[in-house]
């Protein structure tokens, strides 16, 4: 009974009660990348990578761009070469 009691007060119900009109699951973002395998990542396209660059021109969180942790990191290499050499800048204008 106290084991109950402290369940609901910590917001985790077991069983049927499970069920939240405001709580909608979220669909599972696919990998862009993964996805379409004819996609190749060019860090000379800049068209390409703003995609995955916000407007002040930080990289995005694989949260927010969908993309596995393999291709996170080849878009996080891609955006800092594009960078480098003056494709994309460093900061918003």
């Amino acid at each position: 009974m106290a084991d109950n009691k402290k369940n609901k007060r910590n917001g985790r119900n077991n069983g049927d009660n499970d069920y939240n009109p405001r709580y909608r699951k979220m669909r599972k973002k696919v990998c862009p990348l993964c996805a379409d395998k004819n996609l190749v990542l060019d860090y000379k396209n800049a068209d390409q990578i703003r995609k995955f660059v916000n407007d002040k021109g930080k990289i995005l969180p694989r949260r927010a761009t969908g993309a596995c942790a393999k291709h996170q990191r080849d878009i996080t290499l891609a955006v800092k070469r594009a960078r480098q050499i003056a494709v994309l800048p460093y900061t918003a204008e």
